[in-house]
């Protein structure tokens, strides 16, 4: 699996003008998912994002989590994550987990974070979405689960 992590002060997703979820300070992830992902990747990538310390403490040092600041996530399924951009001038996705896979994928990863006691809000897997975000910082972090 592969995050993008941003720390915002704000983001909301919405689906032709109505808002399907927003959040204040927290982190806004997007969320992709390639064709042998399995529950240790989500784990994995939970555990990461739950305990990460990219939120300042008193003294204005990273030093805090999500879990710290009793934040907020906003998860958006993303599969141009897997983008293959060697060949030509047009992306390939084909490294990314098929429709139903990844849609069950995103959903355990979901609830996994839910399972920390975070709010989690979510956009609607395979929609066309607009996404909206005040980056703090800015701070945006690349995670693979498969990286070594």
């Amino acid at each position: 699996m592969r995050v993008i992590l941003q720390r915002v002060s704000q983001a909301s997703v919405r689906i032709d003008t109505e808002i399907i979820g927003q959040i204040d300070a927290g982190l806004m992830l997007l969320v992709g998912v390639g064709p042998d992902d399995q529950r240790e990747d989500i784990d994995y990538l939970v555990r990461k994002i739950t305990r990460m310390r990219i939120f300042a403490d008193d003294q204005g040092r990273l030093n805090r989590s999500i879990l710290d600041i009793e934040g907020a996530i906003l998860s958006i399924s993303q599969f141009t994550l897997y983008a293959d951009t060697k060949k030509g001038n047009r992306p390939s996705f084909t490294q990314a987990a098929a429709p139903d896979l990844a849609n069950q994928r995103y959903q355990e990863f979901n609830q996994a974070l839910m399972a920390t006691g975070l709010t989690v809000e979510t956009g609607q897997f395979g929609a066309d979405m607009q996404v909206s975000l005040v980056n703090d910082g800015p701070v945006t972090i690349s995670l693979d689960s498969k990286a070594p």
